[in-house]
């Protein structure tokens, strides 16, 4: 039984894939590599063959029609046998030596007596062109180096968010939670740092640097000028977390908070991008979206329309759009994100 399967979606990833599994291929035959080759129609279902041919008993090559990144995410999933599951885009990459101690801890999990849900380590923005690296660590809130409950889960503030990347999850938790991610659509990593945590019981934070993620090729969904073309994607996932979060009647007080923390912080870069697109129509949807919350869930409506997000993304008038603009450019610098 392999200790970890790693999913990387890969549609068109010819020119940087190969730097994504060579780094996965370090974990050795503890680590099952799962390339999702999504209808691509360069080079990278080749690739992904040759990769499965040369390392048989650690990759596995799956090729499907064109389902976007989320039903790649899904294939991943249903194809994996590892005792724990996670994904890696094929123009990210992870260290070496973080990926070695997080396997080390996954291995020593699996033969302990306390079953881990969830295992959160550090991220960093490979952002291109940046001489100084953002690192979203988590150390001031989280216990380090030990089983935790979300009783022990401190508020992580606005800056601090645990993305798909952050993260590696127990397999059979995740089929537990039901998660299954749209088809043709951006944006559903929120989805992933989401949907499943309401059956996370245990967790495990490790203090390593591990995962890489690129930021700075033109077509990235993150960048902004695409983010604002796929905005009816980002308002898709938007609405499935609002949705989702208006069903969730019995959390622990500190998963609630994250959560709703989370949720307002999406939703405000819905509400941002909409505004920053600077059409009526865009405009228009951004009221949608916040007169849907308020239908799902007054009380969850309330609690993000009130917060200082909340407030920020709705200031009136030109100038309040102009304010809130500014804000989120100030934002931008102080947190290092898109």
């Amino acid at each position: 039984m392999k200790i970890l399967s790693v999913a990387v979606p890969c549609y068109n990833s010819a020119a940087y894939m190969r730097n994504c599994v060579e780094s996965l291929l370090v974990g050795g035959e503890d680590v099952e590599i799962i390339i999702v080759d999504d209808g691509s129609t360069d080079d990278t279902a080749q690739i992904a063959d040759e990769y499965a041919e040369k390392y048989p008993t650690i990759i596995k090559a799956v090729h499907q029609e064109n389902g976007g990144h989320g039903e790649a995410v899904n294939t991943g999933l249903a194809n994996a046998s590892g005792l724990y599951f996670k994904v890696v885009d094929s123009d990210d990459w992870v260290n070496e030596e973080a990926y070695r101690k997080i396997l080390a801890v996954l291995d020593e999990a699996i033969r302990g007596p306390r079953t881990l849900d969830m295992l959160i380590s550090n991220y960093v923005y490979e952002k291109q062109g940046a001489r100084k690296k953002r690192v979203m660590r988590y150390s001031s809130s989280l216990p380090t180096d030990r089983f935790f409950g979300w009783e022990e889960f401190k508020s992580l503030g606005k800056s601090r968010y645990l993305l798909m990347h952050s993260l590696i999850y127990r397999t059979q938790l995740l089929r537990e939670s039901g998660m299954v991610l749209p088809k043709h659509t951006f944006y559903v990593d929120n989805l992933v740092a989401f949907v499943p945590f309401p059956y996370v019981k245990t967790m495990y934070y490790l203090d390593v640097n591990f995962y890489r993620y690129f930021i700075g090729r033109d077509d990235q969904s993150v960048q902004e000028d695409v983010m604002i073309r796929r905005i009816d994607q980002q308002i898709k996932v938007n609405k499935m977390m609002i949705d989702y979060m208006a069903e969730q009647k019995s959390l622990p007080k500190n998963l609630r908070k994250y959560m709703m923390n989370y949720l307002t912080i999406i939703t405000t870069v819905s509400s941002i991008m909409l505004i920053r697109s600077n059409t009526e129509e865009n405009f228009e949807k951004k009221i949608e979206l916040w007169k849907y919350m308020k239908s799902k869930d007054y009380k969850m409506y309330m609690q993000v329309r009130c917060s200082l997000l909340g407030r920020l993304s709705n200031l009136p008038g030109k100038g309040g759009r102009q304010v809130s603009v500014a804000t989120y450019k100030i934002a931008q610098r102080i947190y290092g994100f898109n």
